[in-house]
């Protein structure tokens, strides 16, 4: 067998886990990787980002589209380090990515060489795995297990260190897929009496409502899910994650939970007899006051990681497996069950908060365009059939709520870590992973200065996703509230900002800056009639707000309309 390098066995591995994208950032200890890859660009297309922040993002809208772990290489030090803010972000919203960052020689280690830092250390408290390699021999091996740990199970991120050496170095190369890790258990076995006691739970409800978080897509069980819900007819709601799990139209769907969620799923969660919680894990967001969250009902909670059992809210009937192999039993279990009044009892809230927010958002009668009439226009010409990135703050609500998806795995927002600058270089790698699919960005004039320098990825990749910048001049949530709970104290919210539209038009994307409503309609059709990408810009309420709102803290009882 002919020895190759170790660099040269990342690549043949990668080819090996059906790896076809990565987002990377070249630089001098990873460069003996980059060299082999020029061999193999026939094979892995790579997408050089303008920041390893951008990659590592880029990587995470590719994953959540896609359905495949996201692959990203950065060289050490500040490489390394750049990617943290995306890792951490990863984790905790169970993307599955395989970091690769190069490392000092090994020789070097713990010397203070020139760009080496202890990424191991660093990473190991946001990765499910972080493993440093140290020779060529230990490549292949490290790689299946990689991929293994990032996409099974709960998935999440994977960091390797993968030091100059053991790229340089020599090594016979076979690769084995990983299927098995001792003490590792991705996915708990269905045991049969917990589904029993969660379908007599669900049998015995007058009024079950279920919550459908970002699991259920992650388990592609969406299918499975709705089986359930239309047998027992449940009425669902759903977290910002689990947006697109379920098309936005069904007649189940009440609308989205939490802090900015829809008036009628917040106030039916503390009135229902049974809560089913199916791939969530009670964020603070959605429970606010725990002390406060439906404290009448009892809760079925399906979920694949058992460190979220009890965590935050306690489970009555907790099922304890994936949710493709649990659904489908306990839809099996439970009796075909018919709930209209109750489901009717959704309808007096909903136009309440139609006649208090929705009108005046989606049909103003006069001054600035709100928000909501923005992500309305761009949703209608978009006809359910996009894909819907956000970056984080007031655009990331309103898109949630006035933006409709109806294919699964069509939404990529930073939900857990509240990412600004999340959402451009996501948006990146969402149209790399559907590129027939239309991509559409809501961003804020502050999210898309944190990472605008994608713009030049985007011109060299010409990948055409469709940026929808709702412009209100200032940070606008946390603006939100310093009016609401700090008294207008206006500090360090107001913005500057430079010409977008011109920015823009130095990396050739084409741009229309909106601020009258009579052009928006326009506007919006010149942008989806671009067949490349296009920035529109549409200068809205300065001092326009998202409601409902759940104040930090309060009970789901204390939603405020304005």
């Amino acid at each position: 067998m002919e020895k190759i390098t170790g660099g040269e066995a990342l690549m043949l591995s990668l080819i090996e886990e059906n790896v076809d994208v990565i987002f990377g950032y070249p630089g001098g200890t990873i460069m003996p990787v980059y060299d082999k890859l020029y061999y193999y660009t026939h094979r892995l297309r790579h997408i050089l980002a303008r920041h390893e922040q951008g990659a590592v993002h880029a990587a995470q809208g590719y994953a959540r589209v896609s359905g495949k772990t996201g692959v990203v290489f950065a060289t050490s030090g500040p490489g390394a380090t750049n990617l943290t803010t995306g890792i951490a972000d990863a984790l905790v919203d169970s993307t599955p990515l395989v970091c690769i960052v190069g490392q000092v020689g090994a020789p070097f280690l713990g010397t203070d060489a020139f760009q080496e830092t202890d990424f191991i250390g660093i990473s190991m408290p946001i990765t499910k795995w972080s493993y440093q390699i140290t020779s060529a021999d230990e490549v292949a091996q490290a790689i299946a297990k990689a991929f293994y740990i990032a996409g099974s199970g709960r998935p999440g991120p994977v960091v390797l260190d993968f030091t100059k050496n053991a790229q340089v170095g020599s090594c016979d190369f076979s690769y084995q897929k990983c299927t098995f890790i001792r003490s590792y258990v991705p996915s708990p076995q269905v045991k049969m009496e917990e589904v029993a006691a969660a379908a007599n739970a669900i049998n015995s409800a007058k009024k079950p409502f279920a919550l459908v978080g970002h699991g259920v897509e992650l388990a592609n069980a969406g299918k499975e899910l709705l089986a359930l819900l239309e047998k027992a007819d449940i009425p669902f709601g759903w977290t910002l994650m689990g947006k697109s799990v379920v098309p936005d139209g069904h007649p189940l769907n009440m609308g989205m939970l939490g802090m900015h969620g829809c008036y009628a799923p917040n106030k039916k969660t503390n009135e229902c007899d049974v809560l089913i919680a199916v791939g969530m894990r009670f964020d603070d967001r959605i429970t606010s006051s725990v002390d406060a969250y439906a404290r009448q009902a009892k809760i079925v909670h399906l979920e694949i990681d058992r460190a979220e059992i009890n965590k935050n809210v306690k489970a009555d009937f907790p099922v304890l497996a994936n949710l493709k192999d649990s659904l489908p039993l306990l839809t099996q279990a439970v009796g075909k069950a018919e709930h209209a009044s109750w489901i009717s009892s959704f309808r007096p809230y909903a136009e309440h908060e139609r006649a208090k927010v929705v009108n005046p958002q989606l049909h103003p009668a006069a001054g600035a365009i709100t928000m909501g009439e923005a992500v309305s226009s761009v949703s209608s010409r978009a006809e359910g059939k996009a894909i819907l990135v956000t970056d984080v703050g007031q655009q990331q609500m309103v898109a949630a709520r006035y933006f409709e998806v109806n294919q699964p795995r069509s939404v990529v927002t930073s939900g857990g870590l509240g990412t600004m600058g999340f959402g451009l270089p996501a948006a990146v790698g969402a149209k790399v992973a559907a590129p027939d699919r239309e991509v559409v960005l809501f961003v804020g004039d502050g999210g898309i200065q944190m990472t605008i320098q994608e713009l030049g990825t985007i011109m060299q990749d010409e990948i055409g996703v469709k940026i929808v910048l709702l412009n209100n001049g200032f940070l606008g949530m946390v603006r939100q509230w310093q009016e609401l709970f700090f008294g207008k104290r206006y500090v360090a919210t107001p913005m500057a900002n430079p010409d977008f539209v011109k920015l823009a038009a130095a990396y050739n994307i084409r741009g229309r800056r909106v601020s009258e409503r009579e052009e928006l309609a326009a506007a919006v059709e010149e942008m989806f009639a671009h067949k490349s990408a296009y920035l529109l810009e549409i200068a809205v309420q300065p001092e326009g707000n998202v409601f409902p709102m759940i104040p930090a803290g309060a009970s789901l009882e204390e939603i405020r309309f304005e």
